[in-house]
């Protein structure tokens, strides 16, 4: 496991001084405010992110830390209220947007409404964590498996797809009404993990119909499934956002969280500079920042989002998860099939399949 890094005491002091201010300053709980240290000087950065504060802030203390006459503000906001401000603003308030709606983002890069970054960080930077020079995954974050040990006791825990449907077909009366998963429906998440799922598995049906099988509940978020898990509602959890899932687990000692053996989808949080920012020069410091060594040693050491750096090692980063599970990750790719996601058409398909194959079972009897 990766030892923090600790800063000097002068920086200490200051980056806590700062995440004061930055909580005193926002107008309500999902906006974070970093005041410039010379007013004068100060130059504006305003990012919308969908990614929460307490993950955010070490990020964005640290960034502050090193270039405090940047007034920086932070807007919280969930991936399609993102989408849809960037757009109804006509793109012109946003310096920095970042989601972990893969496929929006790319729509919005590919549409044009992003800007290129050529700094040395970002010309290095990994091909398959970019799109051309204008679109950048900064984090690494695997699709877990997590399950209660108690609940299990006796049967042989799921640590891949395979096992995972032979435990839902063998304890199917166990285990009814205590699985959870994401609602392709409703969680935008959930929708590309399924059809991700599709692509990799040629069982994936079967899993699908096996969910149907034991009524797993379905919800919006992967907090809800950890709450569900640890209450004891839930036995176990397919699915949910790794970077999540890992430092509740190790709170949560009756939990395990599982890397899928046979395949592991990898989601990336994409980050673009707006064509049309107010503060590109801001912006493109703060990208560069997220791209470099001493932001991605942050997101290593102070958060569990999976650092990309391939300089970088240590519990949670790209380079540990290739090496300990191989040719087992898979990355979402960054490239056009995400936009086939977003097609109507092939949406509502891949949804009505969904739902015949979840209600097969229940409707055709134990």
């Amino acid at each position: 496991m990766t030892t923090p890094c600790r800063l000097p005491v002068h920086w200490a002091v200051a980056l806590a001084g700062m995440m004061l201010s930055a909580m005193a300053l926002a107008n309500d709980a999902h906006v974070l405010r970093y005041a410039a240290a010379h007013e004068a000087t100060a130059q504006p950065l305003e990012i919308y992110g969908a990614l929460d504060n307490d993950l955010m802030a070490p990020l964005l203390a640290d960034f502050h830390a090193r270039y405090p006459d940047i007034e920086l503000t932070y807007r919280n906001l969930t991936t399609l209220t993102l989408y849809r401000r960037f757009l109804a603003e006509d793109e012109a308030s946003a310096d920095v947007v970042m989601s972990s709606a893969m496929p929006w983002q790319y729509q919005l890069a590919n549409r044009g409404h992003a800007q290129a970054l050529t700094t040395s960080a970002a010309r290095q930077w990994p091909q398959a964590s970019r799109w051309r020079h204008e679109l950048f995954g900064f984090t690494f974050e695997p699709v877990v498996i997590v399950y209660r040990r108690d609940a299990l006791e006796g049967a042989t825990p799921p640590d891949s797809h395979e096992t995972l449907l032979r435990l839902l077909t063998n304890e199917r009366q166990r285990l009814k009404g205590r699985v959870v998963t994401y609602d392709p429906w409703r969680s935008g998440a959930g929708y590309t993990y399924a059809t991700e799922d599709a692509h990799m598995s040629p069982r994936y049906w079967e899993l699908v119909a096996a969910l149907g099988g034991v009524e797993a509940a379905l919800a919006d978020t992967t907090g809800e499934m950890l709450d569900g898990l640890a209450d004891g509602r839930y036995a176990v959890g397919y699915n949910l956002l790794g970077s999540y899932a890992r430092d509740f687990v190790a709170d949560h000692p009756q939990l395990e969280m599982v890397i899928p053996s046979d395949y592991a989808l990898v989601t990336q949080r994409l980050v673009l500079i707006p064509k049309r920012a107010r503060h590109p020069e801001a912006a493109k410091r703060f990208v560069d920042y997220l791209l470099s060594r001493q932001g991605q040693q942050v997101i290593r050491d102070k958060t569990p989002l999976g650092a990309v750096h391939t300089a970088l090692q240590g519990e949670g980063t790209a380079r540990d998860l290739r090496k300990t599970l191989g040719g087992a990750i898979h990355p979402i790719a960054i490239d056009p099939s995400l936009l086939a996601t977003l097609d109507t058409l092939k949406r509502h398909s891949l949804l009505e399949r969904w739902q015949r194959e979840y209600t097969r079972l229940s409707e055709s009897g134990p």
